[in-house]
């Protein structure tokens, strides 16, 4: 009986660690994972899901998958196993299994954990124990499992990434670093331009070629041209850099990023696509903070249409940064008021108007009083009473005003609304975080069309009449559009993997988390 032994002594501890990491779930009575003493073919389906967690960005360790691979397999040869190892075995499967379905459905820690001020979007209700026993009792444990898992293209997609950047963890291309860039010339530092030689052509055309970016087989040239430059081309556009052929410190930073740490990148957005309802409605805006980029959408019978998508500005990164929430936009303004608000009118528009008075009549700035009463002009005493809260100070619709032309409302605790900008200069950035936390779109008339396609009245000369009329009126829409701000660092586009900078810090907090949370499942040691 040492085998049956040896598998109580397994099945005990995963049985228990489980039990104390789901917290409340409870075991399910009844499961068919054995047959006749024996684990049937479910039971071998589950510990081959749990070891392949890993597929999903999850850890395997998290659910005792080894464990439960070597007692499943010990109870399957030998001599018999006990009842009682037959019943612990059959709770630890049943809540790894209700643990994992969880975990690939929704996530395997709460987001408010690493941003207090998120607001959780609306979930689906997912009840893992009834979804477990469903599934076994139509045997179909692993078709469930995967159906368990975003329904969407974008996370099949970032599942395949991860496979392949997981098959470069090892690649001889990343066994040494890149050289130093060239030194400094002619007043330039750490640049590689078209044309120059480089100690590290050849790896770099290695690293290329293992990344998709440079054909294989192209030879490394003598000197950093032709199709190597085409290359680094490629792999600028998918970072987010500017795609000149010119190797700078950010994108040799980038070169010299390996494939272990792109693969940890990948997991933590597959963790975020468990929290983020991108299919949640039939027509969505989603703007991805890292990437600057704003899409709308349509769903169509589990399809995501892309009919939208156009450059954005955010918030700083240092101080003011856009906070990611979904809530549904309710209203469009055209030719809107900017009302300024108190902390921006204490901290930059009192400070400017008492060094240029001129700027408030330039700007078409005004003091509107608490009874609504409108006042434009300008005095230090007001000045005095809006830095007290006694007045409030707006901006009056025009072309100088900050808010564009038009303002995209989806009310929310933060504030935080779409609009255009008189400053579209800015769009041309590679890097877009010059807000203080409002987001602000590239091509609005499009937007507009898109939110109001369904009301033909309002067509695209209309739209265009109401934003350059410079009187504020207020549009309610008739459905309101769900907008999501979310957060993604890596995004499958054209069937190519892009890699976007951690602007907010977020993969960094996220990463933390989850390891906190993979270091409380397995902390505890239970002895046989």
């Amino acid at each position: 009986m040492r085998m049956a032994s040896a598998a109580s002594r397994f099945v005990h501890c995963a049985a228990l660690t489980l039990f104390l990491g789901v917290g409340s779930a409870t075991p399910a009575d009844g499961l068919p994972w054995f047959d006749d003493g024996r684990p049937g073919p479910q039971a071998r389906q589950a510990v081959a899901l749990l070891a392949a967690a890993a597929s999903h960005g999850l850890e395997p360790q998290d659910y005792a998958a080894g464990a439960l691979l070597q007692a499943v397999t010990q109870a399957s040869q030998g001599p018999a196993p006990e009842p009682a190892t037959i019943a612990r075995l059959e709770q630890a499967l049943t809540l790894a299994m209700q643990h994992y379905l969880a975990d690939v459905h929704g996530g395997r820690i709460d987001p408010r954990q690493i941003q207090r001020s998120f607001t959780p979007p609306r979930r689906d209700e997912f009840d893992p124990a009834a979804y477990l026993m469903a599934a076994l009792a139509a045997r179909r444990l692993p078709e469930a499992a995967q159906e368990a898992a975003p329904r969407m293209p974008l996370y099949e997609r970032l599942r395949e990434a991860l496979a392949r950047y997981r098959a470069l963890v090892d690649h001889p291309a990343w066994q040494q670093p890149l050289p130093p860039l060239p030194a400094a010339q002619r007043g330039r530092v750490g640049k590689l331009e078209p044309g120059e030689s480089y100690a590290g052509l050849a790896l770099l055309a290695q690293r290329l070629i293992a990344l998709g970016d440079l054909a294989p087989e192209t030879p490394a040239p003598p000197r950093f041209e032709g199709p190597l430059v085409e290359a680094v081309k490629a792999f600028q556009a998918r970072h987010g850099l500017a795609a000149d052929g010119v190797i700078g410190t950010a994108t040799l930073a980038h070169l010299q990023m390996t494939p272990a740490a792109r693969v940890r990148q990948i997991e933590l957005t597959l963790e975020r696509l468990r929290w983020t309802p991108l299919m949640q409605g039939p027509r969505m805006i989603v703007i991805n903070i890292p990437e600057f980029v704003l899409r709308a959408y349509e769903v169509r019978d589990g399809r995501i249409s892309v009919l939208q998508e156009m450059k954005v500005i955010v918030g700083k990164a240092l101080d003011t940064r856009t906070p990611l929430f979904d809530a549904d936009m309710r209203f469009i303004e055209f030719s809107p008021y900017w009302n300024v608000p108190p902390s921006i009118a204490r901290a930059e528009t009192v400070p400017r108007l008492r060094r240029d008075p001129g700027y408030f009549v330039r700007e078409g700035f005004e003091f509107v009083t608490p009874d609504g009463r409108v006042d434009a002009a300008l005095s230090a005493s007001k000045l005095d009473a809006l830095n007290a809260g006694q007045l409030r100070i707006r901006q009056r619709p025009g072309p100088r005003n900050a808010l564009g032309d038009i303002k995209f409302v989806f009310p929310n605790s933060d504030h935080i609304f779409l609009h255009h900008t008189p400053a579209t200069q800015l769009f041309e950035r590679d890097r877009r975080d010059f807000s203080h936390g409002c987001i602000r779109v590239e091509q609005p008339v499009a937007l507009a069309k898109f939110v109001l396609r369904d009301t033909p009245e309002w067509t695209e000369e209309r739209i265009r009449q109401a934003m350059d009329r410079g009187e504020s009126a207020t549009l309610r829409l008739a459905e309101p559009v769900r907008v999501l701000i979310a957060y993604g660092t890596t995004l499958v586009k054209d069937g190519r993997i892009h890699f976007f900078d951690d602007i907010y810090g977020q993969d960094r907090l996220l990463d933390a988390a989850l390891r906190r949370a993979s270091v409380d499942r397995r902390r505890i040691d239970i002895q046989p």
